[in-house]
């Protein structure tokens, strides 16, 4: 079974058409991955259906790394 961490990276390399190898904790979403801001947003929305949580739009507008995201999905997967 992937991890969650696994499935982030999968999302990820799915929405912005990335090989998950390329996807490492520390990257920037927009510097590194190209992301841009509704890319990020997507990606949110995406993993909010994945884990079946909701994300605060503030918390959406903190991210910046795939480490970000990581957080974010523990936060809200451990209530």
């Amino acid at each position: 079974m992937a991890t969650k961490q696994e499935k982030t990276r999968a999302l990820i390399a799915q929405k912005l058409n990335l090989d998950e190898n390329d996807i490492t904790p520390e990257k920037s979403l927009n510097n590194d991955l190209g992301a841009d801001s509704l890319d990020v947003v997507e990606v949110a929305l995406m993993l909010e259906r994945e884990f079946n949580v909701k994300f605060e739009e503030s918390e959406t507008k903190k991210i910046q790394t795939v480490s970000d995201l990581y957080a974010l999905i523990e936060k809200h997967t451990k209530k």
